[in-house]
């Protein structure tokens, strides 16, 4: 593995904001609390387009400072989600997809690190990959200015998508955080989730009493608050839950220059299978590099100014799972960079890609 060298003074706390801890510790301020309402309570729905306009103003109102610590944090997130990605594909029990985002989870795990107490603080420090065993304040995670650095890359990532593109991105953040009744929630700590998630949405339901039925209303409550389809099955919810804080991501975005083909066409997932997706086409010039000795071809495709989809296509589909471990070598980031420009025709499915996943697992 690499070492890498990161100037984390940017995201520790400060001398005065470790004093101003010490001040308010000696004090022991009481917060104040609040019960969610049930779930059942009318919500209004989720504005996408509010929030896209809300990460373009963020991203105009980044000062230098802004964009290193994002700088940084981003590359603590490429690290953690590489690991993850890898670990879940470990435990896959036959070869498939998953989709997973690398902001959202060190996010939700930032968000726990800002409610945690020692030792719980300094193990999720660690596993977000900053030391800080035995140091003292000024080497702890400041989790106000993590969760603010993750705003940063959302607002940047945006922003810059609508620069040649047909369509502006979307994405969209929201916590659901859902607790049995009665259970009180610190406000200050919810306030403080706002720069990683726009919308927080704190709900009560019994958790305990049936799970399954739990389950059904809390998807059925997102689904109706979002517009997005929620068919995938929630884990962790057991007869002695009381807290579940869910993260959900919707990213969108649309590639210029392509167009839906008439028509189903079947598409071969494998030498053996294939399924009827719509399909869609376009010709441009993309750049591409093709790996003659391990038998791979890559392909970017602009989604915006800093977003793309990266199409990865082995020459042989038993290949497939050796050139997907080939994403984990180092070598593999520094050849995106050099792709040299080719005319191409691109014939794929129309991508709509779901997935779940338990940070308890």
């Amino acid at each position: 593995d690499r070492v890498y060298i990161h100037p984390f003074h940017l995201l520790f706390y400060s001398k005065s904001s470790c004093d101003q801890l010490e001040k308010a510790d000696a004090q022991t301020p009481k917060e104040p609390t609040f019960t969610p309402v049930p779930i059942q309570a009318k919500t209004a729905p989720v504005d996408e387009v509010a929030l896209h306009d809300q990460l373009v103003l963020a991203a105009k109102k980044l000062r230098a400072e802004d964009r290193l610590r994002a700088a940084n944090v981003g590359m603590l997130v490429n690290v953690l989600g590489l690991r993850m990605y890898r670990t879940l594909s470990e435990t896959w029990e036959n070869p498939r997809g998953a989709i997973l985002s690398p902001v959202a989870l060190f996010g939700t795990l930032a968000s726990f690190y800002l409610g945690a107490s020692d030792p719980t603080a300094t193990q999720l420090q660690a596993f977000l990959g900053v030391p800080g065993e035995g140091l003292g304040c000024t080497s702890r995670l400041d989790g106000h200015k993590v969760l603010s650095a993750l705003q940063a890359i959302q607002s940047l990532l945006v922003a810059q998508g609508r620069i040649g593109s047909q369509a502006p991105l979307l994405l969209s953040t929201v916590v659901g955080l859902f607790t049995a009744p009665h259970l009180r929630l610190r406000q200050p700590f919810m306030q403080s989730l706002a720069p990683f998630a726009p919308v927080i949405l704190p709900r009560s339901l019994d958790l305990s009493a049936d799970p399954d039925l739990a389950t059904e209303k809390i998807n059925r409550f997102m689904q109706a608050v979002t517009g997005w389809e929620m068919n995938r099955p929630l884990t962790g919810v057991g007869t002695d839950s009381t807290l579940l804080f869910n993260t959900y991501v919707h990213f969108q975005g649309k590639m210029k220059g392509f167009s839906l083909m008439p028509g189903i066409q079947e598409f071969q997932v494998d030498n053996s299978t294939s399924v009827p997706v719509p399909m869609m086409s376009g010709t441009g010039s993309f750049p591409h590099w093709s790996d003659a000795g391990n038998n791979f071809s890559m392909t970017r495709v602009p989604l915006g100014g800093s977003t793309c989809l990266l199409l990865i296509q082995p020459h042989c589909t038993s290949d497939l799972d050796r050139v997907e471990a080939l994403v984990f070598q180092h070598d593999f980031l520094s050849r995106m960079k050099n792709l040299s420009p080719r005319a191409i025709h691109l014939t794929m499915p129309q991508l709509l890609l779901r997935g779940s996943y338990s940070l308890q697992d």
